[in-house]
């Protein structure tokens, strides 16, 4: 079945230096709280994590402007905590192939992907022609035309910057509610 979506591909920077330099319990220190903010932002903007990657993982939204406020969100509050690590993301919407229910193949999550390792430090990359909305507080700044491994010619890629408004709803007590609220 083929869905259309929007990927996120999300990576600590500097993660394997940190390791060396301070071990493999500090990084897992680090590890854990930013795997606890990847979860707790998922929520409160309707991202699902679909699969960890060791210091990243890869993130699935319906709607494209869930998915930069997830980013813009998540790269916030990971700065307070993930300190001296910084999060780098690549996010990119299209169909993709739901294969075997739980996992996703297409042209959109490898450009996510490779978007992902072409950013550097804090940047969150995103090709230009995809934009559909971005969220209020959010803006798209050019980055260059690039080129993408597995991709034909170049791409128009941007910069998203900024902070999206704050989520209204409190994820804390929803496990209370039944879904008609």
């Amino acid at each position: 079945m083929r869905v259309p979506r929007t990927f996120v591909f999300v990576d600590l920077s500097g993660f394997t230096n940190y390791t060396a330099a301070f071990g493999d319990d500090a990084a897992g220190r680090i590890l854990s709280a930013f795997r606890t903010i990847v979860r707790s932002v998922g929520s409160e903007r309707g991202v699902r994590i679909a699969k960890w990657l060791g210091d990243g993982c890869m993130c699935v939204a319906v709607q494209q402007v869930d998915a930069i406020a997830f980013v813009q969100d998540l790269e916030r509050r990971a700065a307070e905590v993930c300190n001296p690590l910084t999060v780098r993301a690549g996010i990119a919407t299209g169909h993709a192939l739901l294969f075997e229910g739980d996992d996703y193949i297409g042209s959109a999550v490898n450009m996510a992907s490779r978007l992902c390792d072409r950013a550097k430090g804090v940047e969150v990359l995103m090709p230009a022609m995809q934009i559909e909305r971005l969220p209020e507080g959010v803006t798209a700044e050019p980055f260059g035309e690039i080129e993408l491994r597995g991709f034909p010619g170049t791409i128009s890629v941007v910069e998203l910057r900024g902070a999206p408004q704050p989520v209204d709803a409190d994820t804390a007590d929803l496990w209370t509610r039944t879904p008609f609220i």
